[in-house]
């Protein structure tokens, strides 16, 4: 019989039954194994074309930092292609420049912009620098996915040797990108020297120096021939221990010497200790791990586990104390294990549903679509860089119930030629595909067209939701392909006559007999391999055989025959009614929309782009004025480590972890700025999975914890949630630009008093980014007097460096490692005033004939004690001063922002 209407894919599909099917068993297959080969994130790892740059220059103010580095780096910016905007930060010794470029820019390319404006701008920085520029890209998986505590009753330096074995075998993984140390001494050989012995030994830093570095040397002299063989000459200098130092001759340019002993004592111990990293008020030491880009976050965590575990029992003492905090797997892991579990209950309820109005073996057919169409995304996911992702699982469930409808149509339309008996079920098939391929695939496209924009989302936020569209594009092209390859071939060969399947109803079969033996050899299989979410549906497909052949057929034919046909009938007057009187159709159709818009502008909803639940991790920000000794900052969080544990306790059965950190790791986990800040600290409250809280709600924590009277004089207290979703500035924030900074600050000032005093609920903590007042010690040099006695004021600041910060002489260098040998006075001298105003700056006199003269530096400065600025901020060439505050838990972030 001659086709009115087909579609040639379908028709071939049909007559080449066994090639669909071994297409079906490879997607299958191949999209089980692609699913399981791809990388498992709780978020997308989106990279921005958002570029750093750290340039570190010591003992330099920030106004010296703005002037000498930040501008002319941001001048060099000015000229290059493709940027957004650009902040720049200048700080005591550092400048930090954070470029954003347009999300067109490709990250390479952005990166390499930026390093060639660097390299223009370096000739005008000073020649000098502590450390060169350091460019690199901001990235998400930058984020540590977990943090390694070690802890035990060892030596500090025994504790930091079996920290530095765990931090070389995690970096050995492929999947980590770095470790970072936090709490870790760190190794330095000590040249303490006595000032008032140097001096009476007529000697500077500067002899010292040069004479460590003079014996401190292995050099090569060449080789010689010796019996047809040319050995080199090699001559061994290198100080074999500390000890040896202390033994050196120093000579002056004068003639003058003594031994290094005499007024100087050797120390191997460590530098003065700058971060703090503590363990439910235990001093610790923190691995922050942080894991390549694209990797697998649950294997990554897994080998790590792994790792630790063999170095256990291998080379680490039982009584070393290790754990794991604020693991990012866990909670990956429990995220998206209760997304699948809802696809699948989705899967299932789609598949009953579509059961009572199509029969259980028409439903089968089109349930069918939802995991092909599956495993067709999870083949192409890697191919265009996608991960598993909780972006990726939201749109497989928006997708459940859109992906079955051209299976629906198709699947009906076969079953309606079929059932009138005028066409066997390939002829039936062949033409229902052809039928209904036109509706179905406008249908398709015009579902698909709301999407596509979404795929042009410009900006972070749009990088983020990318995933969104595309996953679901995919997904219903691939549900288009099932309905028009698969399931036809399917329905050829199992559709049968109603009556025909009726007759099974309520005995069981020799077919279904060893349709049984076979899913309990399948499930059998899948169990002993390991596979045990496939076994337990294998088992749930055999169990719901049973069930409809002896019971669920039963309620089917009860919805089909006698309930649903009472909703048709009842449809049928309703629609009876409306097309009798059209007109009133048309003004209540009216009256409800006007009334909606009504409703939706007085009761409008309340807008906010990222839902936030019960956070997992609560953070408090402490900030102490700038110049603080990190010391005294880490004896502060001792006190606000007391009061967080008088809300949360401490054995809450609903923190898993309490990690305090003092300079590093301080600043928010998904900020670019990672810098150290030794008037800073962290605490990171982790909180155990959500099904594990047992009714807790953490959100009741963090409304506790904020609303805590701190009374810490000077301390900035803040406490905030972990940030989900793409990152996002403050909910409030008020930037104030321009070039005069006088005006700036007072122009803030009142804005600030005018929020404050306006009453506005939910801010937390309304607080400017500009610092003024941290202390500092100026020297002001007596030029005419300097010049007179013809000193410089380089070597005023060289001779004042090295005594306070020291200098590094050599590095002393043993089997592990390179360690530097730090010069300058000894403890209580270096940090005196009046001991450094006395110092005595000894220099050749050549206005005297040469003579080697002593002036002490009183004589050529003045001191006084001032405030300063603690950093200098800009936005695009723009000197500008922030306004910022979180919103307190209760409280919707735009409406805050909006009063």
């Amino acid at each position: 019989m001659k086709l009115i209407k087909e579609f040639k894919p379908s028709s071939w599909a049909i007559d080449n039954r066994l090639t669909v099917y071994l297409l079906t068993v490879f997607i299958t297959v191949a999209g089980i194994l692609a699913y399981q080969s791809l990388p498992k994130e709780n978020f997308p790892d989106i990279t921005v074309p958002t570029i750093f740059i750290s340039t570190v220059n010591g003992g330099n103010s920030p106004t010296n930092i703005e002037n000498t580095i930040t501008k002319p780096i941001e001048k060099r910016l000015k000229s290059v292609s493709g940027i957004k905007k650009f902040t720049s930060n200048s700080l005591q010794d550092v400048s930090i420049v954070t470029v954003e470029f347009q999300t067109s820019v490709p990250v390479p390319v952005a990166k390499q912009r930026v390093k060639d404006a660097v390299d223009e701008a370096r000739s005008e920085m000073p020649q000098a620098l502590t450390r060169e520029p350091v460019i690199k890209e901001i990235a998400f998986s930058e984020i540590p996915i977990m943090y390694i505590n070690v802890a035990g009753n060892f030596e500090l330096k025994m504790l930091k040797k079996y920290a530095d074995q765990i931090k070389e075998r995690i970096e050995g993984l492929k999947e980590i990108n770095e470790v970072k140390m936090v709490g870790a001494p760190e190794r330095e050989i000590q040249v303490n020297v006595d000032v008032y012995k140097l001096q009476a030994a007529n000697l500077t830093l500067m002899d010292i120096q040069r004479a460590i570095g003079q014996e401190n040397l292995t050099i090569t002299g060449g080789a010689i021939p010796i019996n047809g063989m040319k050995p080199n000459l090699s001559i061994k200098g290198e100080f074999k221990s500390p000890s040896e130092i202390e033994s050196i001759i120093v000579t002056s340019s004068t003639g003058a010497k003594a031994y290094l002993k005499d007024f100087a004592s050797v120390v191997d111990g460590f530098k003065e200790k700058e971060s703090y990293s503590s363990s439910s008020g235990k001093n610790v030491i923190t691995l922050n791990i942080i894991k390549r880009s694209g990797e697998n976050l649950i294997d990554a965590a897994d080998k790590i586990k792994a790792a630790i575990a063999e170095l256990q029992k291998t080379s680490i003492p039982s009584e070393l104390q290790i754990s794991i905090s604020g693991d990012q797997s866990a909670r990956t892991k429990s995220t998206l294990h209760d997304l699948i579990n809802t696809i699948i209950i989705g899967f299932i309820l789609v598949t009953v549903v579509l059961m009572f109005f199509m029969g259980v073996t028409n439903a089968l057919f089109v349930a069918l679509s939802v995991p092909l169409s599956m495993f067709i995304a999870f083949l192409i996911m890697p191919s265009i860089g996608f991960s598993f992702n909780m972006i990726v699982l939201f749109a497989f469930l928006l997708a459940l119930g859109i992906v079955v409808d051209d299976a629906i149509v198709v699947i009906e339309n076969t079953h309606r030629l079929f059932a009138n008996g005028k066409r066997d079920i390939v002829s039936a098939s062949k033409l229902a595909a052809g039928e209904v391929f036109l509706p179905v695939l406008s249908g398709t496209i015009t579902t698909l067209a709301p999407f596509i924009p979404l795929a042009f989302w410009t900006g972070i936020i749009g990088k983020f939701m990318y995933f969104l569209p595309i996953t679901l594009i995919i997904s219903l092209l691939a549900s288009l392909l099932v309905a028009y390859i698969i399931n036809p071939v399917f329905a050829v060969d199992f559709m049968k006559p109603h009556e025909e399947e009726a007759k099974a109803y309520g005995r069981l079969t020799r077919s279904t007999r060893n349709r049984l033996i076979l899913y309990g050899v399948l499930a059998l299989l899948s169990f002993i391999s390991g596979h045990i979410g496939v076994g337990n549906f294998i088992v749930f497909l055999a169990l719901f055989m049973l069930l409809n052949r002896f019971w669920l057929y039963k309620v089917i034919e009860a919805w089909q025959f006698r309930i649903w046909p009472r909703f048709i009938s009842a449809y049928t007057r309703a629609l009876t009614w409306c097309l009798r009187k059209p007109w009133r159709t048309v003004y209540m159709t009216i009256a409800l929309f006007i009334g909606s818009i009504i409703f939706f502008v007085i009761r409008g909803p309340k807008v906010q782009f990222f839902p936030q639940g019960d956070p997992n991790s609560i953070y408090v920000y402490l900030k102490l004025p700038d110049g603080t000794d990190p010391s005294v900052t880490n004896s502060i969080m001792r006190r606000v480590e007391k009061k967080v544990n008088a809300v949360i306790g401490t054995s809450n059965p609903v923190v898993e972890s309490m990690i305090s950190n003092v300079t590093i790791g301080v600043t928010d986990p998904r900020d670019g700025d990672q810098n150290a800040y030794p008037n800073r600290g962290k605490i990171a409250i982790n909180f155990v999975a959500f099904e594990d809280r047992k009714g807790v709600s953490t959100s009741t924590v963090l409304k506790q914890l904020q609303d805590i009277d701190w009374n810490i004089p000077g301390a900035e207290i803040t406490v905030n949630k972990e940030q989900n979703g793409p990152p996002q500035a403050k909910p409030v924030s008020i930037e104030i630009s321009g070039d005069d900074f006088e005006a700036l600050v007072r122009q803030s000032v009142l804005v600030k008093q005018y929020i404050s005093k306006s009453g506005v609920e939910g801010i937390d903590n309304l607080k400017s980014d500009f610092v003024s007042n941290k202390p500092e010690i100026i020297f002001d040099i007596d030029r005419e007097r300097a010049q007179r006695e013809g000193v410089s004021a380089a070597q005023l600041a060289m001779e004042i460096r090295g005594a306070v910060f020291g200098v590094e002489a050599t590095k002393f260098r043993d089997v592990d490692d390179e360690y530097p040998v730090q010069l300058r006075y000894k403890v209580d001298q270096r940090y005196d005033i009046e001991t450094i105003k006395n110092i005595k700056l000894t220099f050749r006199d050549m206005n005297m004939g040469g003579m080697v003269r002593s002036v002490p530096i009183s004589a050529l400065c003045s001191i006084r004690y001032d405030y300063t600025y603690a950093g200098i901020k800009r936005k695009n060439n723009e000197r500008i001063i922030t306004l910022s505050s979180d919103v307190k838990e209760g409280f919707n972030p735009n409406e805050v922002a909006a009063k």
